[in-house]
């Protein structure tokens, strides 16, 4: 080798000796998605469409797509305003203004009758539609209240005008005279009505054919059959003389028990607080010995107790009110400050038989059995008093 070789090249170093070498790395698996970056950078900003209709179609669209055919669609005229027809407001105010008018002309040719019997299922607001009439107005004329109820048969006054005629039949049958008719007024009963005309009361049931239990109610009129021929009296020198209350239909005087004569004495003593006349303690005092021969049960028929055997279902009080004899004689005698409608509340009770004037306030199924206790019940007043 010579000087000149030798002088230009530098000393022999590690340095020198491995100057340009990178070290090699194998190379590292890539993943999928790097895979998948790597294929879409080599296809380019390439979208595949398939569009249908007026859209070309395009395997590979670098560009922006638009449709090949656009329509612009006009507006849908609208008709005008008289060929709509008619809306459902409009239509419904045409049927309500031709309803009104159908009344009205019904009105003009149908004319209630002056009477009109109660059918089955009727009310009375069904009634005053029927011929043009307020349910305040029909209940004006037959002196009815808006509690009043209404059953089949009844009879009302449609018309303010005029005498009354009853409604014909098939068979003409001559007029009921206004004497032989009554109004039933609040607190009527028949046994009641029979006695106020002096009539008996199955010819009264006949007359209107009626039965025992039917019962009758505020404003319904009744036909009073006619008053049978006075019977004269046959005098009896050997007879008692006569005293206002000595008809007692032929019942002799009961004694008294001990426990009969305490209760008694507690009717007699209540009945002189209240201010009730001696013959509304003899109505009390038979009634009592009618009811529970004048015990104090805690039993009776359904739910009824007591002395009078008075029921809590029908208001007369509760079962430890109605079974203080004190309570229930007050509640019998009833009038101001009491909460029940007894003896006091009945017009009229002071001219009325016992057996109606006890029956107005119990509502008995039987009446007539009060009778046979009237002479036993001035005999205890008597004696007790």
């Amino acid at each position: 080798m010579t000087a000149a070789a030798t002088g230009s090249l530098p000393p022999l170093t590690a340095a020198n000796a491995l100057h340009g070498l990178r070290p090699s790395i194998p190379a590292q698996p890539r993943t999928r998605r790097e895979r998948r970056d790597g294929e879409r950078r080599r296809m380019g900003p390439t979208v595949p469409l398939l569009l249908a209709g007026t859209l070309a179609l395009s395997t590979t669209v670098t560009g922006v797509a638009v449709p090949a055919e656009t329509k612009a669609k006009s507006p849908k005229p609208k008709p005008a305003v008289s060929d709509r027809g008619t809306t459902v407001r409009e239509a419904f105010l045409e049927a309500k203004r031709a309803a009104a008018a159908a009344a009205v002309a019904i009105r003009t040719t149908l004319a209630p009758p002056a009477l009109y019997t109660v059918g089955q299922h009727e009310t009375l607001p069904d009634i005053a539609a029927r011929y043009g009439l307020s349910t305040a107005s029909l209940l004006a004329l037959n002196g009815l209240s808006w509690s009043t109820a209404i059953h089949a048969g009844q009879i009302l006054k449609l018309t303010a005008s005029g005498p009354i005629q009853p409604t014909a039949t098939e068979t003409e049958e001559p007029p009921v005279p206004d004497q032989q008719r009554h109004t039933v007024a609040s607190g009527e009963s028949l046994t009641s009505v029979a006695a106020l005309y002096g009539v008996d009361a199955e010819a009264l049931l006949s007359a209107n054919g009626f039965s025992p239990s039917s019962i009758i109610y505020p404003g319904q009129i009744v036909t009073i059959p006619p008053q049978p021929a006075p019977v004269e009296p046959v005098a009896d020198e050997t007879s008692a003389p006569a005293t206002q209350y000595a008809d007692y239909g032929g019942y002799e005087s009961v004694g008294l028990t001990e426990s009969m004569a305490y209760y008694a004495s507690i009717i007699i003593q209540v009945g002189h607080s209240m201010g009730v006349p001696d013959y509304g303690i003899v109505i009390a005092l038979a009634t009592a010995a009618q009811e529970s021969t004048l015990r104090n049960l805690d039993w009776g028929d359904r739910d009824s107790v007591g002395l009078f055997q008075q029921r809590p279902s029908q208001g007369w009080g509760t079962v430890e009110q109605l079974t203080d004899p004190w309570e229930s004689a007050r509640r019998f005698y009833g009038g101001p400050g009491v909460p029940t409608r007894g003896l006091l509340d009945i017009a009229g009770w002071q001219s009325m038989p016992l057996t109606v004037a006890a029956q107005a306030v119990q509502i008995s199924a039987y009446p007539d059995a009060y009778a046979k206790w009237e002479s036993s019940a001035w005999a205890w007043l008597a004696e007790l008093s």
